[in-house]
């Protein structure tokens, strides 16, 4: 049976939405890193992620994480078609920024600034929310669009399709668009109900 976590130290939680690096501290036990199994450590897919939290938790069903991880990463990271980078991590952190999640939100859209070298736009979003002016019309398209899918599947439809459309974005941009938002209105939810964010605590400082 998997341990409910029920005691905490006193956790440093962000009170605004940010793009500066946040822990994460689950409400239920990881699986220790000395002992997650060849199939868990397989599922992890990179093993840097054998030091995080979050993935030790989901490693305790490593089918599932193995499938979420491989999704996660061609959503992400398989450019050789369709659309750029920072759009795809535009639509994730708009979507996190929707949903209220807020370890990834600073995850996504710190990625939409080292893509694209728009910090201020992308703070903008942070600091104002979705209906915020992010100074061009494809920018603004993707965080709509994102967002009509993070309402409801159902609130997403012909007029979001056709105004990605107008800012030149191609079938292939727009599911692009549309996988990045999709997934992250999942994800969020599932971090959301498993744990929290935190602010590390400085190097050197005293617990």
């Amino acid at each position: 049976m998997t341990e409910i976590v029920t005691e905490y130290p006193q956790l440093a939680r962000p009170d605004a939405f940010t793009q500066r690096g946040l822990g994460w501290v689950p409400w239920l036990a990881p699986v220790a890193e000395d002992e997650l199994s060849e199939a868990q450590r397989d599922a992890l897919i990179e093993p840097a992620r054998a030091k995080m939290p979050y993935f030790r938790l989901l490693a305790r069903d490593p089918a599932a994480l193995r499938a979420r991880t491989l999704t996660d990463l061609d959503i992400f990271y398989n450019v050789s078609g369709g659309i750029g980078r920072a759009e795809r991590e535009l639509a994730a952190a708009a979507t996190s920024r929707r949903n209220g999640c807020v370890f990834c939100a600073s995850v996504h859209a710190a990625s939409a600034t080292r893509e694209s070298g728009r910090e201020a736009d992308v703070q903008r979003l942070l600091d104002e929310g979705v209906d915020a002016d992010l100074g061009d019309e494809r920018w603004n398209a993707v965080v709509a669009a994102s967002v009509a899918l993070a309402e409801t599947p159902l609130a997403f439809g012909e007029a979001d399709i056709a105004r990605l459309r107008a800012t030149g974005l191609d079938d292939a941009e727009i599911i692009d668009v549309i996988g990045g938002a999709a997934f992250f209105n999942w994800a969020n939810r599932l971090m959301l109900s498993l744990g929290e964010p935190e602010v590390p605590t400085p190097k050197g400082a005293k617990q």
